[in-house]
């Protein structure tokens, strides 16, 4: 069957249907409900964690929070207060969050987040159109996290850092939090005078979640949908001049086994700049960037057939990455910006320079503009790399985006002929995301096309889906095509590029797919007895002449007690039908052919506040045209807020029958982390993985020896885990960088 083309007209259907659901959503009220007034300080403010200039008892004090977790129908049991002022440099923050005994704190590392520390938040929404905003976090013990908040996948990665200040004070009965934002630091319009604005407080003592505004306990508490209003007394003061210029110098010495290459000493040097064109655009440069201080991936064990995706760590682009990063779903997104620096095999590729031009032009319409050019290195081309995009906020809160995407190689006339399809890869296309203001309605629709030297036919990637959620119930439909010959050269597809084991090679196939979730949550009115969800997921793929591919179908109860521990039972039924062969041992691959196979898991989490906690899970079932076993575990110890000691690990074993053969799969990540302070860091991180015959050592030391300026030492070494400790290649390296405003 063909279920994409009847699709786009149901899909229309049902987002005309709930537009006036929208209008007459019931957070229309929110921000006339919320409300608190900000007024310019008179004196200074010094950031001592007292509250006790005279201006912080002259603001207005917000209105009493409402418990979010695990209920959202009562207050919590202890309260929250925040004030706000201003002068012509800072928005300042002031909260007394009333409290008994000693906090919770699990780290003094920076951007440990909300839900594992008593902490409180803020999220702002400057532009107060629902679709992207800020988050600041600051923890009893003065440890910050900040991020960039995208309306439409409200999610949180944590990677976006920026210049901010903060100090905390604790006493008997509370513990007071005092913060300072520089106007440069958010992107604004300084004519507006109405901000979105939302508090939440975490209190692992208690297990609550509490927000300003009563949000419903299935959404998150940065939801930008559920923001109350900021009102000034005046417009906001102009960022003014707003450049920050961040060099940086390295040195180290390295040594390659792996590829013969001998021990030596090397050195770097390059910068990054950040230019506000006005308060809402920026303009980010670098040169030579170098991003040696980054922390390694988390290695995991992969029994898919396709290649996983790991998030954007690198500084460079995190600013407004939703601009480029948002298009199409998880699975198939055209721009990756990981794919930028790496070439076919994964290695690294110097990055010579690049710009990226981001944020608001008009109060509704986002641009982002880019510019990347690489080096060449080992046989493989110099490219570049452009990418332009523009947003346009619509409704109450939607969003229309196109985006052009031009990757070009520095190919020899000789490399050009030899393989043409390397010479550029172009993509376009536009997304539409629909959104009711309360969050339970969405849509969204894709149309994108991919452009390569001599293909005109099966090159475009199509996309749709609507999703619905209440407390109770949350369904969620996808529905996309993509054509064997849409191409990513700066994206990523999942399932396109199929592996033959039998010839070493991968073959492009096109696919269409229609996913479906289901998930029913059971939540206590009174927030003390188990949370429980059930949810059933369908994946069901076809090829582009519509015959069967891969059924996938996932069933999963989680059971979430009141001291935070979980139980999660699982299982799956997978129907595939191979079309190359493939292998998972060291024998022969599995021939093409249909397979039929389940495995079901049950897995429990302790309380994670507690000094030990420990996962420990097991699953097993058949596997292709064989079985499956699965043991993984994990504890930790924390002294709080010092030091953490965590140990994770995975056996799996894959039997086959003959002459397929047996594996034994086994990852195991010990990792050590010691928070001297709120500026000195220790991390060393272990990974001994079979499946990617690797070892690795990653000892990382950083001392923030001023805001958002870092020297750091690092040492990797990598080893085969067969032969067993045979060295690959090893560095130590250092790194310092300093933040200059111009």
């Amino acid at each position: 069957m063909n279920f994409c083309k009847p699709f786009w007209f149901s899909l229309l259907l049902f987002i005309a249907n709930n537009y006036s659901i929208a209008q007459n959503s019931t957070v229309n009220n929110f921000q006339q409900e919320y409300q608190i007034h900000i007024k310019k300080a008179r004196g200074p403010i010094k950031l001592d964690g007292e509250l006790d200039e005279k201006d912080w008892t002259d603001a207005e004090t917000s209105s009493p929070f409402w418990r979010k977790y695990p209920s959202d129908n009562v207050l919590p049991k202890r309260q929250t207060e925040v004030r706000i002022t201003y002068n012509d440099q800072f928005i300042y923050f002031g909260f007394i969050v009333h409290d008994s005994g000693t906090q919770v704190v699990q780290s003094l590392k920076r951007d440990g987040g909300h839900e594992l520390n008593d902490a409180v938040g803020i999220v702002l929404d400057p532009i107060n159109q629902r679709t992207n905003g800020f988050f600041f976090v600051v923890n009893a013990f003065n440890t910050q996290t900040d991020d960039q908040l995208n309306g439409t996948s409200n999610d949180l990665t944590l990677s976006w850092d920026n210049k901010w200040y903060s100090a905390t004070k604790r006493y008997p009965d509370k513990w007071v939090a005092e913060i300072a934002i520089p106007f440069k630091t958010i992107r604004y319009t300084s004519d507006k005078t109405l901000w979105g604005i939302n508090f939440l407080r975490s209190d692992l003592k208690t297990n609550e979640y509490s927000t300003w505004t009563k949000m419903p306990t299935n959404f998150r508490a940065f939801d930008l949908g559920y923001t109350g209003s900021l009102i000034w007394d005046a417009p906001p003061p102009s960022a003014g001049s707003n450049i920050a210029f961040i060099p940086y110098i390295t040195g180290g010495i390295t040594g390659n086994k792996e590829e013969n290459e001998p021990t030596k000493a090397t050195g770097n040097a390059g910068f990054d700049a950040k230019v506000a064109l006005s308060s809402a655009l920026n303009l980010d440069l670098t040169v030579n960037p170098d991003f040696s201080q980054i922390e390694v991936d988390k290695q995991v064990t992969n029994l898919t057939r396709f290649n996983i995706f790991f998030p954007e760590r690198r500084t460079f682009f995190l600013e407004n990455a939703d601009l480029f990063a948002e298009y199409g779903i998880p699975p198939i997104r055209p721009f990756y910006s990981r794919r930028i620096g790496l070439d076919d095999n994964g290695n690294t590729i110097p990055i010579l320079f690049g710009a990226r031009l981001s944020g608001n032009i008009a109060r509704r319409t986002r641009i982002g503009i880019m510019n990347m050019e690489t080096g060449s290195k080992n046989g493989f081309a110099g490219q570049n790399y452009s990418a332009i995009s523009v947003s346009q906020s619509v409704m109450k809160r939607s969003v229309v985006r196109a985006y052009f995407l031009n990757q070009e190689s520095f190919l020899s006339e000789d490399e050009k002929k030899i393989n043409p399809l390397k010479k550029y890869g172009r993509n376009a296309g536009t997304d539409f995301n629909y959104s009711n203001l309360d969050g339970t309605v969405s849509a969204w629709a894709a149309f994108h096309q991919s452009f390569k030297p001599g293909i005109k036919s099966d090159n475009l990637y199509l996309d749709g889906g609507f999703s619905y959620s209440t407390r109770k119930v949350g369904l969620t439909v996808d529905v996309s095509e993509v054509g064997t010959n849409y191409y990513t050269d700066m994206g990523y597809i999942e399932r396109i590029l199929n592996y033959d084991a039998a010839r070493d090679t991968s073959i492009r196939v096109g696919f269409k797919h229609l996913y479906t979730q289901l998930n029913y949550r059971i939540i206590p009115a009174s927030g003390t007895g188990i949370r429980q969800t059930l949810g059933f997921t369908n994946y069901y793929v076809i090829f582009p002449d519509n015959k069967f591919n891969e059924m996938t179908q996932d069933f999963i109860y989680n059971m979430e007690f009141r001291n935070t521990s979980t139980v999660t039972l699982s299982g799956t039924r997978d129907d595939v039908q191979l079309l190359y062969p493939i292998s998972f041992t060291d024998k022969a691959p599995l021939p093409a052919a249909r397979y039929t196979f389940q495995y079901a898991s049950v897995n429990y989490v302790t309380d994670n506040r507690k000094v030990f906690s420990f996962t420990v899970g097991a699953g097993g079932g058949s596997f292709y045209n064989g079985s499956f076993r699965q043991l993984k575990g994990g504890i930790t110890y924390r002294k709080q807020p010092h030091f953490a000691f965590t140990v994770e690990g995975q056996y799996n074993k894959l039997s086959f029958p003959a002459p397929y053969g047996n594996t034994e799969l086994i990852l195991i990540a010990p990792r050590i982390e010691i928070s001297f302070s709120t500026k000195l860091f220790w991390t060393t991180f272990v990974q001994y993985n079979t499946q990617a015959n690797n070892f690795n050592i990653n000892s990382r030391f950083q001392w923030r020896y001023k805001p958002m300026s870092d020297l750091y030492v690092v040492y990797t070494d990598n080893y085969f885990t067969d032969p067993f400790f045979k060295n690959k290649n090893r560095a130590l390296v250092f790194k310092l960088n300093y933040w200059l405003n111009l």
